[in-house]
C-alpha cells in the first residue's frame, strides 16, 4: 500500500468507528475505500469485519456509563448475537452473495420504519403490558429472536446493522435511546468479533488492512461516543434515519 493508501484507509476507519458508534452503517465507508484500492470483495469484507472490531469495543467501553445496571440484559442479548453474527460470517462463506444480499434492502427500510415509529410502537407495546404489570426487564418476546437476526446480518456484511439493532431495541426494550445505544454498540461488537475469528482462521484476510483499519476504528469509536451521546432522543432518531437512508442508496444503486 501507497501511503497515500494507507492515510486514506486510516482516515475511513477513523469515520467508520465513529459512525458505528452513533448510528451504525461504518462499513460503507471503509468497505467501498478498500474496493477502490483494489482489494478483492471477499477480502474486503473480512479484512474489514476484523478492523472494526477494536472500534466496537472502544465505542461500547465510551458509553460504559449508560451501559451500568444493564449487565443481565446485555449478557442476555449477546448470547443472540454471538449466535446470529457465527450464522452470518458461515454464510458469507458458503452461500453465493447475491443469496443473501437480495433481502438487504428490505430489512433497512424495514428498520427505518421501525425508528421512526418507534415512540408510538413503543407507547403501545407498554400500554399492553400495563394489564400484566408492565414490559419486561429484557424486551418483549421478539427482541431476543430480532437480535438473532440481526446478528446473522451483521456477520454475513454489517453495514446498517446498528440501524436494524436500534429498531429492535427501540420499539421493544422500555429504556431511553441513549442507554439503548449502549447495548448496540455492545452487541455490534460481539457480532464483529465472532465473525472476525471465523474469517481470521479460514478466509483470505490482509492483516495491513486490519491493523489501519483497528487503529482508525479505535480514535473513531471514542469520538463517536463523545459525540453520540451529546444527542437529544430527536437528534439520535434522526441520525439513524440519515445514515440508514444513505445506505439504502447504496444497495439500490451499486
Amino acid at each position: 500500500m501507497s501511503l497515500f493508501e494507507v492515510v486514506a484507509v486510516l482516515l475511513a476507519g477513523i469515520a467508520a468507528g465513529t459512525i458505528n458508534t452513533v448510528v451504525g452503517s461504518g462499513t460503507l465507508i471503509t468497505f467501498p475505500t478498500l474496493l477502490a484500492f483494489g482489494v478483492p470483495p471477499v477480502t474486503a469484507n473480512v479484512s474489514n469485519t476484523i478492523g472494526l472490531v477494536p472500534g466496537s469495543v472502544s465505542g461500547a467501553i465510551g458509553y460504559r456509563r449508560e451501559l451500568a445496571g444493564q449487565r443481565s440484559r446485555v449478557l442476555r442479548l449477546s448470547v443472540a448475537s454471538l449466535l446470529g453474527g457465527t450464522a452470518g460470517a458461515v454464510l458469507l462463506l458458503v452461500l453465493p452473495a447475491d443469496a443473501f444480499t437480495a433481502i438487504v434492502p428490505v430489512l433497512i427500510v424495514l428498520g427505518l420504519v421501525l425508528v421512526v415509529c418507534q415512540p408510538r410502537i413503543s407507547a403501545w407495546v407498554a400500554r399492553r403490558h400495563e394489564a400484566t404489570g408492565g414490559m419486561p426487564y429484557h424486551g418483549t418476546w421478539w427482541v431476543w429472536p430480532g437480535v438473532l437476526t440481526t446478528g446473522v446480518y451483521g456477520g454475513y456484511f454489517g453495514a446498517a446493522q446498528g440501524v436494524l439493532l436500534m429498531a429492535v431495541l427501540g420499539t421493544g426494550v422500555d429504556e431511553s435511546l441513549q442507554r439503548l445505544n449502549g447495548i448496540k454498540n455492545v452487541l455490534a461488537a460481539v457480532v464483529n468479533a465472532i465473525a472476525g475469528l471465523i474469517f481470521a482462521v479460514v478466509a483470505d484476510v490482509d492483516w495491513a488492512i486490519v491493523l489501519i483499519i483497528g487503529i482508525g476504528s479505535v480514535i473513531g469509536g471514542q469520538i463517536g461516543a463523545t459525540v453520540g451521546r451529546r444527542l437529544p432522543p430527536v437528534g439520535l432518531r434522526v441520525a439513524i434515519v440519515v445514515v440508514g437512508t444513505v445506505a439504502l442508496g447504496v444497495f439500490l444503486l451499486t
